[in-house]
């Protein structure tokens, strides 16, 4: 599947849904996107961008037990199988935009608020935040690191994670695997069972 550019343009500002489990089936591990781009907005799944690291590393971390490619959009197997495994993905903010540096500040802490309203309601062990400039942003954690962070929302343990954006030149799929790894074991989706 491709998408000329006038078509990627004609899906600024749309919507992606979050992929959840059904209300009352467990959500144990929350991943959240900064925003959809232009890619996973024409193919209303999540992380779709060929090249996105998203999905292999998930596959190398042992979160899926096999490949996903939503650069053509996810099938309704893959988006069950996430949530089977207690997995959901979201964004801080909702619109869909060819960079995430076109996002406001503003439109990152309101993001934020829906996020924690959303994690509030749904209450996920562990909420995995992909992107450690978007997490300063969004809420006001201006020395934020990666990894594991020493507030809780709510009972939720929330994880700072690399972004997996071909932008993000630094990590690889092992890299981030690891980090997806550790944020999976946290949440009891891989390995040990979650700390209480």
């Amino acid at each position: 599947m491709g998408f000329t550019k006038a078509e990627l343009e004609s899906y600024r500002d749309a919507v992606v849904p979050d992929l959840l489990p059904e209300d009352g089936q467990p959500l144990r591990l929350l991943f959240v996107g900064i925003n959809p781009g232009l890619w996973t907005a024409a193919t209303q799944s999540h992380f779709a961008r060929p090249g996105n690291r998203f999905y292999p590393a998930l596959l190398r971390a042992g979160i899926v037990p096999r490949p996903i490619d939503a650069s053509a959009g996810m099938t309704e197997e893959d988006r069950d199988e996430l949530r089977r495994r207690g997995i959901g993905i979201t964004n801080v903010v909702a619109r869909a935009t060819a960079r995430a540096d076109e996002l406001t500040p503003e439109e990152l802490r309101e993001g934020g608020a829906q996020l924690r309203d959303l994690v509030a309601r749904r209450r996920p062990t562990v909420v995995a935040v992909a992107g450690v400039t978007a997490y300063r942003a969004a809420f006001a954690q201006k020395k934020a690191m990666a990894g594991e962070q020493p507030e809780r929302w709510g009972d939720s343990r929330v994880f700072v994670v690399p972004n997996p954006s071909g932008l993000n030149a630094h990590e690889t799929v092992a890299s981030l695997a690891t980090a997806y790894a550790d944020a999976a074991r946290a949440a009891g989706v891989l390995g040990e069972a979650p700390q209480p």
